[in-house]
């Protein structure tokens, strides 16, 4: 967070009066923010319906089956997908992303990048046995996080773009969602293609990541504003 009080690119918005350097824009912060209520909900909704359950049927049970019946090149496909929220591959993403946001001088999108995948994933870890639903031999699998995960990647990337100048106020939170939409769908459907999750397993994990990162974000910078309020204030108070 040090490099944040030095940031150049710390320069006032024209509305809003927040650092330009800011994760979460004022144009963001409504429309994710009603997003982020709808998901936990949905979290939550999903969690209670399928809570201790250990099969899936109806319409969920034909889409897995259907899902789960692609054969090559298409399983490699979901392997490949499903590698990057394995601990090798997710960790040198996240690498990768933490180094383009300091080489960018986004130190709080570089701090979001960390807590904001970590706290998604977490949440599914704690979740996964209050709900107590099992697949394949007892192993628990409400919500998915290795979709949350990779929507959470998608969702602090996509946070990182709508911070340039220039893009209007629809434009922005449809970036974010639409970011967050391609790399959810794409990790559940890997998922669920594995055998590894109900198809509701990777909605609730995708609904995690758009529950946690935009809160997360908002806590970022506020914890950010309130350490260059007390830098400046202290500068002021000290003798020239």
């Amino acid at each position: 967070m040090a490099g944040t009080v030095g940031d150049r690119g710390q320069k006032r918005e024209a509305r809003g009066g927040r650092p330009a350097s800011a994760v979460l824009s004022p144009a963001l912060r409504v429309p994710l923010g009603l997003i982020a209520a709808l998901a936990a909900l949905v979290v939550f909704g999903l969690g209670v319906l399928y809570a201790g359950h250990d099969r899936s049927g109806g319409v969920e049970g034909r889409i897995g089956a259907a899902v789960e019946d692609a054969g090559a090149p298409w399983r490699d496909v979901a392997l490949a997908t499903d590698f990057l929220g394995e601990p090798a591959g997710a960790t040198a993403l996240v690498a990768a992303v933490v180094t383009g946001c300091l080489l960018l001088r986004r130190t709080r999108a570089a701090v979001l990048a960390l807590a904001g995948t970590g706290l998604a994933v977490a949440a599914t870890k704690l979740l996964k046995p209050l709900v107590g639903r099992t697949i394949h031999d007892g192993h628990l699998s409400y919500p998915s996080g290795h979709t949350a995960f990779l929507t959470a990647v998608a969702l602090v990337v996509a946070l990182l773009a709508t911070g340039r100048p220039g893009l209007g106020r629809t434009a922005g939170p449809a970036l974010v969602f639409a970011a967050a939409l391609v790399a959810g769908a794409a990790m559940g459907w890997a998922q669920v293609a594995l055998g590894a999750h109900y198809p509701t397993d990777t909605v609730g994990g995708w609904c995690t990541a758009l529950a946690v990162v935009p809160a997360t974000a908002w806590l970022v910078d506020r914890a950010a504003d309130r350490l260059v309020h007390r830098t400046a204030d202290a500068g002021r108070g000290q003798p020239r």
